[in-house]
């Protein structure tokens, strides 16, 4: 097995696998042996999605988690959200398959330039969409999703001056729709600025009956297409509640698992981007395998830590979110 140095350089633990084995039932039998619980977040492979435990959005899938009694935590998704899980369970070991398993928009933050960022607008109020590393949070006032950010921005005084961040895009689909002034950093997620206009249109005229679901993650351009805008979760319940049988999917791609299988009797496309790729994958997403996740539990690493100081300021913004969402009854 490689070493903890090897682990961090490469990412994952590199080790053979009888290729005899059921990893399913390996997993299964692990997860018992070591009262581990598996999160898979929407955008993973369908094999990770199975097996999981808790499939959903990154933050409330560390809340599930938050309040199972497992001693380990293993983190279907990118590095930022087992962050999370380890803020909301700071006593559980937290996994994650690969380490290299990043985010385009978090990466798009780097601490230290933020907090420049932030010194310019002293008199500002820091509201960070939970996508962003713990750093990130340490530093921020409210965290929000992109189901509540703009319940969360409207919640607050029309006079309070506000800094969000880190996704451009979904920051300027919430001034859009609350009407507020909000200075915002300049990140985005490279799966959501991909999309084509024109091949969305070529692909609504072979289907013209198919509705357009968009993250609010997407460029305007895209949202302004859509039929609905929503998160991860809000995409999944209006292509089960609607009436229309075809849907084209301005998200990434893993998430069609779960809408067909929910739905097995609708079409689903995913929304095509502006390069030659046929498809909208999360390269970091997709670093994940069912391998490296069998590995991971086997061995208990790679592991994800938290310093206790970052974990002590980066779950106020959160419970902030909390409250707030619990006042507007969210």
């Amino acid at each position: 097995m490689d070493t903890l140095e090897e682990i961090n350089l490469k990412g994952f633990v590199d080790e053979y696998i009888d290729p005899t084995l059921d990893l399913f039932v390996e997993i299964e039998r692990l997860k018992k042996e070591k009262n581990a619980v598996i999160l898979a977040h929407y955008y993973q492979e369908g094999d990770i999605q199975d097996i999981a435990d808790y499939i959903g959005d990154s933050l409330g899938l560390s809340q599930q988690a938050a309040k199972t009694d497992a001693d380990i935590i293993v983190f279907a998704g990118v590095h930022f959200m087992a962050e999370t899980a380890k803020i909301l369970s700071p006593n559980k070991k937290v996994l994650l398959p690969d380490l290299k398993a990043g985010c385009s928009l978090a990466d798009s933050c780097p601490p230290h330039l933020f907090r420049k960022f932030k010194e310019s607008y002293p008199d500002h109020l820091v509201i960070t969409y939970v996508n962003c590393t713990a750093e990130l949070k340490a530093m921020t006032d409210i965290v929000c999703t992109s189901s509540n950010a703009i319940q969360i921005v409207e919640s607050l005084p029309k006079d309070q001056k506000i800094i969000f961040g880190p996704d451009k895009n979904l920051g300027a689909y919430v001034a859009k729709k609350t009407g507020r002034d909000l200075v915002l950093w300049n990140g985005a997620c490279m799966v959501h600025e991909i999309f084509s206009r024109e091949k969305i249109t070529k692909l609504k005229e072979r289907h013209p009956n198919a509705k357009l679901l968009a993250h609010p993650e997407c460029e305007d351009v895209i949202l302004q297409m859509a039929d609905y805008i929503g998160s991860t979760t809000g995409i999944l319940k209006y292509a089960t509640n609607n009436l229309a049988t075809e849907f084209i999917v301005a998200t990434e791609a893993g998430i069609l698992h779960q809408m067909q299988k929910d739905n097995p009797n609708k079409k689903f496309f995913p929304a095509p981007p502006n390069n030659t790729c046929a498809c909208n994958d999360c390269p970091h997403m997709k670093r994940n395998t069912l391998e490296k996740l069998y590995l991971c539990l086997k061995n208990e690493m790679p592991e994800v830590t938290v310093p206790e100081h970052i974990i002590a300021r980066a779950v106020k913004p959160i419970e902030r979110m909390l409250e707030i969402s619990a006042q507007l009854g969210l």
